[in-house]
């Protein structure tokens, strides 16, 4: 199984990947497909957590960064720390993933649009193809505060 096979998989680009779900194979094939990177959404005690990743990811040579975020309760924090590791793996192959793919797209579509690679209404349009934020009161207040945060700087 490789990587393209994961839950609700998109490519964004030729350097972008997300998903959610991942497998114990599709983990062990990332550097043979390309990839020099690994960021993960998904708390370890999640019941959709591949046991042993970080150490899967980085026997191959990989940069792995965890961030694990709670679904319930997404914050400020966790976006900055995704948003910093994005910005460190600039012109890597980079596969980002959770359970679902849901935090991986608010938190691309969100990080996207603040460096200027997508329109606010395309990352909607990320998520959107993969699932409704408006059906999550504490991502839809999220995804707001960020936007808002973000317009102060400009």
């Amino acid at each position: 199984m490789t990587i393209d096979q994961s839950y609700n998989f998109r490519r964004i680009d030729d350097r972008v990947t997300t998903s959610g779900i991942v497998s114990r194979q599709s983990l062990q094939q990332l550097s043979a497909q390309g990839y020099q990177a690994v960021i993960n959404l998904l708390p370890d005690d999640s019941k959709y957590a591949e046991a042993g990743e970080a150490d899967l990811v980085k026997t191959q040579g990989l940069q792995y960064v965890y961030v694990p975020v709670d679904f319930a309760a997404p914050t400020h924090e966790d976006f900055a720390a995704f948003a910093a590791a994005m910005d460190d793996l600039e012109g890597r192959r980079v596969h980002l993933h959770c359970a679902a793919n849901f935090r991986v797209s608010a938190f691309y579509g969100l990080w996207a649009e603040q460096r200027g690679r997508m329109t606010a209404a395309e990352a909607d349009d990320l998520m959107r193809g993969v699932w409704n934020p408006d059906e999550h009161p504490a991502w839809s207040r999220f995804l707001a505060e960020e936007r808002a945060r973000f317009a102060r700087r400009d």
